[in-house]
């Protein structure tokens, strides 16, 4: 953290690679670094200039006759391994390389990366960079501007990290029109040495950052980002935009749950468990931004509507409704009140409608009579500014209507541009202003994930007790036999090793064999090929069902033998079958899991069977699991009522299937030689006892 102090809070700056010439990076760094008046000393450095911007030039660093904090390195790609040489003689506690040409670009620029961070190391310097923006602190203590943008960071309390140096200007220049402040902005560009997740730890007890945007391309140690911004987001919001929510096609998978992550499901778990919030553009990054650096989080999803025009009052309640928002009608002293405070007003809906002739005095009118009624969370004051009403005059009304509430309350001047000055007036007021309300409508949903995930109890992780040892051995075994996969009865023993009930059966190499166990077990049983080569059985049809007599087990087990009689069975095993007990009625659900390559172990739950890659409703999260997770992922499929009985069914033990994930979290934990785990389906059942896993798979991990 120290280093990152250095960087931010720097007493004293260089800038190596300072340009005479405008229009140059060089040269606009400096500029933006003096116009915004840094508390501090400022030391250009190029050999080939004895002044610059009227300021004495160094040669080198190392000419720099003061201590230097921060070093801004602005020279071709070849030169900054030598630059950060000097760099480390001189004492210097942090870089920001700006130049470009590094890992990005692959080959030689590799190569140059990785020598630059082993300077770094070697004197105990942090390096944000290369290839990136720059960085601001607009805290007049220091007034740090160390970009090349031409637009001025307005100060604030939103900080941004952006691992695009491109979208920087861009960036900048859109939040100073939508009048939002920084506290802090973080161009990371390559993130060779400093990542977001020591940006974001740096930040987490900034008073002057309330709110923390993120554009992120990819992550570098998720589950340290996990621990952070779980922690962060109990007291400051995150907002996040990642790119690359598409893959071309999903790496080939040879498990259900492989299957089903085709997208970056491990972003959206993480952001879910970790509640940042996700948004899918920059646009609304900083619509979702305004509301929540200016106004409080609201306390439920209930939002009152008031507007000058029907048409737009419509489109905003079409659109909250639709994303999950409540628009209740006014009722009782409300309704009565707004009926005779307002003349001219029909009937008393909500959204209220003024009609066109409205002014500032009935906005005023209704806003102060709506702000006290405890029905509502959030207000919505909609203007279309007819040529006859003064806009200036409606923005103060609004804010003098709404003056003293605690909730949510957040503009929209259709049509009024953002240099009006009722905009401006109401943005100075700390109201944000949207040109349409359906951004409105889309920042309130977002916000409301947010608050119902503030509103989640804090679970402990459990621990159960277990045979691990055994699952060793059937680990080891499978090894040593060369087994790419454990099925049939090693894999359901594996379950049952941890506590997960599974549906029992017997292996036979025979009919009469078969008939013995189907005698033992009893009517009806199911009979399955008993080959770890066959992973999707009913896809080769090597499981025959309801089998209710010993002839049918002798007809069974010789039609299932005729199946595989083109395949090579490895290893010394004969044909075989699994006689499994039949698990009639209940619901088929899918539990397992799959290994990303950035987050590790991707527990998913969902509706199972045959179907599962065609419904394909289901939920993954990150292991390990706690008891919210499991809810969470339970209560946020669209097939949940068929759990909790549906039209006169009984409700399946919910508590069965959420200990079985739990302890699947377990096992996952234990062992990570599994790379994908499939147990499809689990029969949930609403007999207590009676929830069973009937088929399960193991896929090892390709050393």
């Amino acid at each position: 953290m120290k280093g990152l102090e250095s960087i931010f809070r720097p007493k004293s700056v260089a800038v190596i690679g300072a340009s005479t010439r405008k229009g140059t990076i060089g040269h606009e760094i400096l500029h933006n670094i003096i116009i915004n008046e840094f508390n501090g000393k400022v030391f250009p450095v190029n050999p080939k200039a004895s002044v610059i911007h009227s300021i004495k030039c160094y040669s080198t660093v190392l000419d720099v006759p003061d201590a230097v904090d921060l070093a801004l390195v602005i020279v071709p790609r070849e030169a900054v391994p030598a630059v950060a040489e000097q760099c480390g003689q001189k004492g210097v506690k942090g870089l920001v390389v700006i130049s470009a040409g590094f890992k990005e670009v692959g080959g030689k620029g590799i190569k140059l990366e990785n020598e630059v961070v082993d300077i770094c190391k070697k004197y105990g310097m942090r390096m944000i960079g290369p290839n990136c923006f720059g960085i601001v602190n607009t805290d007049p203590d220091y007034s740090l501007n160390c970009t090349f943008g031409k637009t001025k960071a307005l100060q604030g309390k939103v900080g941004f990290i952006s691992q695009s140096g491109a979208l920087g200007e861009a960036i900048m220049n859109h939040a100073y029109e939508l009048g939002l402040g920084f506290s802090m902005v973080a161009s990371i560009g390559n993130k060779a040495d400093i990542s977001a997740n020591e940006i974001l730890e740096f930040w987490k007890d900034d008073p002057d950052t309330k709110v923390i945007l993120l554009y992120l391309e990819n992550f570098g140690n998720p589950r340290i980002f996990t621990k952070i911004a779980r922690e962060i987001s109990r007291h400051k919001p995150i907002v996040a935009v990642k790119s690359g929510r598409t893959r071309q096609g999903a790496i080939a998978a040879s498990s259900h749950t492989g299957a089903l992550a085709e997208l970056d499901v491990g972003v959206d778990a993480l952001f879910d468990q970790c509640g940042v919030l996700r948004v899918s553009s920059v646009e609304e990054l900083f619509d979702v931004a305004r509301a929540m650096a200016n106004q409080p989080i609201p306390k439920g999803n209930r939002v009152a509507i008031v507007s000058n025009a029907g048409g737009p009052g419509l489109l905003a309640t079409d659109a909250l409704v639709n994303l999950g928002m409540d628009v209740a009608p006014y009722t009782g002293v409300t309704k009565t009140k707004l009926k005779k405070a307002i003349s001219g007003l029909g009937n008393v809906n909500n959204p209220l409608d003024l009609v066109a002739g409205a002014g500032g005095s009935s906005f005023q009118k209704a806003l102060s009579l709506i702000k006290n009624d405890k029905n509502f969370d959030s207000i919505i004051p909609i203007f279309v500014p007819p040529v006859t009403i003064n806009q200036l005059e409606v923005a103060k009304s609004i804010h003098e209507g709404i003056k003293g509430t605690k909730k949510t309350v957040l503009a929209c001047f259709m049509g009024a541009g953002e240099g009006s000055e009722g905009v401006n007036y109401l943005k100075q007021n700390g109201i944000p202003v949207y040109i349409f309300p359906e951004a409105i409508a889309k920042a309130l949903s977002q916000i409301d994930i947010y608050r119902r995930w503030l509103d989640r109890p804090r679970y402990e992780f459990k621990a159960f007790k277990v045979n691990k040892k055994r699952v060793e051995e059937i680990v080891e075994e499978a090894i040593s036999n060369g087994d790419e996969a454990i099925v049939g009865e090693p894999a359901l023993e594996i379950l049952t090793c941890y506590g997960i009930p599974a549906a029992m059966g017997k292996i036979a190499n025979s009919e009469k064999a078969a008939v013995s166990a189907a005698e033992e077990l009893g009517f009806p049983v199911a009979i399955k090929i008993n080959t770890p080569q066959i992973l999707h059985k009913t896809d080769m049809g090597a499981v025959v069902i309801d089998i209710r007599s010993a002839k049918e087990v002798k007809a069974a087990f010789t039609s299932l033998k005729k199946k595989v009689a083109g395949l090579k069975i490895k290893g010394k095993d004969r044909f075989s079958v699994s006689v499994q007990e039949m698990i009639n009625g209940g619901v088929e659900t899918v539990i397992g899991m799959t290994t990303d390559p950035s987050f590790g172990p991707l527990i998913m739950f969902g509706l199972g069977g045959i179907y599962v890659e065609v419904l394909k409703d289901v939920a993954f999260r990150i292991n390990p699991l706690n008891e919210g997770n499991v809810t969470e992922m339970m209560e946020g499929l669209k097939t949940y009522p068929l759990l909790t009985g549906q039209r006169g069914a009984e409700a399946v033990d919910i508590s069965k299937l959420k200990e079985s994930l739990l302890r699947l979290s377990q096992l996952v934990t234990d062992f990570d030689i599994f790379s994908e785990i499939d147990i499809n389906p689990f029969i949930a059942s609403s007999i207590k006892g009676k929830s069973k896993a009937v088929d399960a798979r193991f896929i090892i991990k390709k050393s």
